[in-house]
């Protein structure tokens, strides 16, 4: 009895999570806002990823705005202020996702009039956002080549829903003995339609390949 209780609520929630999501989407479309999730675990290079991202789109005359999204803390958030760019932080506190609930409140907080993208940071995990669509257009998850090259066969569910694949320090791959070809091939096994491509954040490689998969 317990466990059909379990199951409804469940997916109650995954059902409500569903109908906020399009909510979402279809604001951010009617502003004509391209908005991006992006998916890794802590120390992936997200923050960099979007960083160089948000640069290269201010040299094409775009404005981009940010919802930087972690347990807790502002870290992430004072870096993106760095760069002149409208950023909501969001703090999960002990949930390890954010959900299309808490993205409709940012919206709220976030001056979306005049934005050309969306940048949505979510808590490093490659667990829990799999369930939760955001309402963005595309998801992009991001590896790491320093977290070992089984990173892939072990989350095997938000790999293959997500839109693109970036595999990022590619630069540290000798130093760290893993092959980017694997976790390429361990991807593309999942039957995945995503892109798969390779970035090195920290010095810039790769980034203009990314943009052109997001269609930037």
């Amino acid at each position: 009895m317990h466990k059909t209780v379990d199951v409804d609520i469940s997916r109650d929630v995954l059902y409500r999570n569903r109908e906020l999501a399009e909510r979402n989407h279809d604001l951010l479309k009617a502003k004509n806002i391209v908005s991006f999730d992006f998916v890794g675990a802590i120390g992936s290079g997200k923050t960099l990823l979007i960083e160089n991202i948000i640069e290269r789109l201010k040299e094409k005359g775009k404005r981009a705005g940010v919802i930087a999204g972690d347990v807790a803390g502002e870290e992430d958030y004072k870096r993106f202020r760095e760069h002149s760019v409208h950023v909501v932080n969001l703090n999960t506190g002990k949930e390890c996702h954010l959900d299309a609930h808490h993205i409709e409140h940012a919206l709220e907080d976030l001056d979306i009039d005049g934005l050309n993208v969306l940048f949505i940071e979510n808590v490093g995990n490659l667990v829990c956002p799999g369930d939760f669509p955001l309402g963005t257009d595309v998801r992009v998850v991001v590896v790491s080549v320093t977290e070992g090259d089984d990173m892939i066969k072990k989350h095997p569910v938000i790999f293959a829903l997500s839109d693109i694949i970036v595999i990022n320090k590619v630069d540290l791959a000798g130093a760290m003995e893993v092959d980017p070809a694997v976790l390429r091939k361990d991807a593309i096994a999942l039957g995945t339609r995503a892109r798969v491509l390779e970035t090195d954040a920290k010095h810039g490689q790769g980034i203009d390949k990314l943009m052109d998969a997001l269609g930037l």
